[in-house]
Parts: structure tokens; sequence; C-alpha cells
């Protein structure tokens, strides 16, 4: 276990650079608005910056899924109380990345429960450790951490309906869940979903382009043209939605693969342009066709 803390910890400073944008979205959370969408079933979306949350609303409580960045956190329960005057009881994180889990310590502190997979709990106390030592803190976020972790699949049973926790391994990290309300058909995919953009396949973190097809194969099977998706990043989507957003990854990782199967070097393939196609509709500021395309090298 030790060998496997300081070998993520290595990997969270090469993962530094790509995750800067996360950092400093942080510096400035006042113009941030937290808008709420009701789906069904007490179902809601939360959307403001970094990912999006997943809120199950009822007499048991409010279960969380992510919590965006710190300094969002009173904006969060404002939003919140507008909806509820319960507590919030359970955050479940999708996977360890900070614009999904800042928010953790805050409401840790206040009593809510942190449940993740294993993986995320291992690498966020990794990532703290890493900073603790370059003296960018004074001591491990204790409150941050998920106390409870599971390994593939965790139940709730809270405001009358089960929420199903499924991990997908090495999608977008090696610690990612998809939450399934089978009841009201909806699926909350945290960054296994990227709706409208190219996806962020976290190499550092364990992830992998064929992972990531996996995960979407698994909710597309779950999914019928009724099923309302929650994605990581991006509005709320259907089956359709995910399932251009599969083709359009297959497509691209199918034409990599052929060009690293025949031996071209990474910068021959970022030539040859097997992304340029989808580059107009699917890129934005933090994955160009161009880095999409260095991590599915990277991962096959």
């Amino acid at each position: 276990m030790t060998s496997l803390i300081k070998k993520i910890a290595l990997g969270t400073t090469m993962l530094a650079s790509a995750i800067s944008f996360g950092a400093k979205a942080q510096n400035n959370m006042d113009d941030v608005t937290i808008e709420v969408q009701e789906l069904r079933g007490g179902i809601y979306a939360l959307f403001g910056r970094g990912g999006n949350i997943g809120a199950s609303i009822g007499e048991d409580g409010i279960f969380l899924i992510d919590d965006q960045f710190a300094p969002l956190t009173d904006k969060i329960k404002a939003a919140l109380a507008g909806i509820s005057d319960q507590p919030v009881k359970f955050v479940i994180n999708t996977h360890w990345h900070g614009d999904h889990t800042g928010g953790n310590e805050n409401l840790g502190k206040e009593g809510s429960i942190i449940v993740a997979h294993d993986n995320v709990r291992v690498r966020m106390k990794a990532s703290d450790m890493d900073r603790v030592a370059k003296g960018e803190m004074d001591m491990i976020r204790k409150d941050a951490l998920p106390v409870i972790t599971f390994n593939d699949e965790l139940s709730f049973h809270l405001n009358g309906t089960e929420a199903r926790s499924i991990h997908i391994s090495n999608a977008h990290t090696d610690g990612d869940s998809i939450i399934h309300f089978a009841e009201y058909n909806i699926v909350h995919m945290g960054d296994t979903f990227f709706n409208g953009r190219f996806p962020f396949i976290d190499v550092n973190s364990g992830g992998s382009v064929d992972g990531a097809l996996n995960a979407i194969d698994a909710v597309l099977t779950l999914s019928n043209d009724d099923t309302m998706i929650i994605p990581g990043h991006g509005p709320i989507a259907n089956k359709g939605d995910l399932q251009a957003y599969r083709d359009m990854i297959q497509t691209v990782r199918d034409r990599v693969a052929e060009m690293k199967g025949n031996g071209m070097s990474l910068e021959q393939v970022n030539a040859a342009g097997p992304a340029n196609d989808y580059a107009e509709k699917w890129s934005w500021n933090f994955i160009s066709a161009e880095r999409f395309v260095g991590a599915i090298y990277s991962s096959l």
C-alpha cells in the first residue's frame, strides 16, 4: 500500500498541469450562480462551476452526488435550502478530482458522511500527502476523505428509492462510479460523460479510452429513450446524446489504434489529425483534439 501511495503521489505531480484549470477556477467564485434543475422523483441536478451535482431530496435528508469547489459550498447549501430544510446526510464522490470533491471538507465538518470508491480515498489522501510534503498544506484534510468506501457496488436506500453506485474500472480514472436511480430512470455519470465535449481521460489516474467506452456501454445498457443522464459536465442528456458521444470516441480511438499499430509516434499521429473532423463541435477550453488524441495514444 505504501508503494501504491508513493506512486499515486508522483502521479498527482504529473497531473498538476492537467488540472490547473480547477485550481485557477477556485480563485474567484463570486460570479458563480448555482442553477437548479428538477428532474423527477425528488431528484435534482445543480450546475455551478466544476462537476455537475446530483441530489436526491426527501424525508430522509439530502443525498448529494459530488460537491464542486470548496468556495461554493455556501452557495450550494443555499440552493438546496430553497428546496428542502433537510441536512446533507450523505455525499458520494463519482471520482477524486477537486472540481467534484472540493466541498467534501466543508460538508464533512458539518456531519455529512462522505462515500466513494476505494481508489478515491487512496488518491485523495496521496494528493494531500504530496502537498504536505511540498509545504502547500499543514496536514491531510481528514474531513475531506471518504469515510465509507466500496469496491464494486453499493446501494443507498433513502427517500423512498434506491440509488445504486456502480464502479467502472479505469474509465475517466480508476475510481469512477455511476449512480443509477432505476425507479426514476436517472443516471449520474460523473466524468465518464462530458456532454457535447471531448472527454478528459486522466491516464495518470488510471483512466483509459477502452474503460471510458465500457462505462458508456454500461449506461447505454441501462438506458432507454426516457432516461435522464446527468453528465459530469454539460447539460442534462438523453440516450441519443450518450450514443453520439460514444460513436465519436470509438471512431477516434480506432483511428489512433491503427496508426499506433503501424508504428507511428504520437507526433506523427497528431500530425495526421485523427480527431480533426470532430474538433469544431467537440473541442473545449481544456481538451483540444490534439490533447484528446494524446490521451488515447497513451492509454492504448
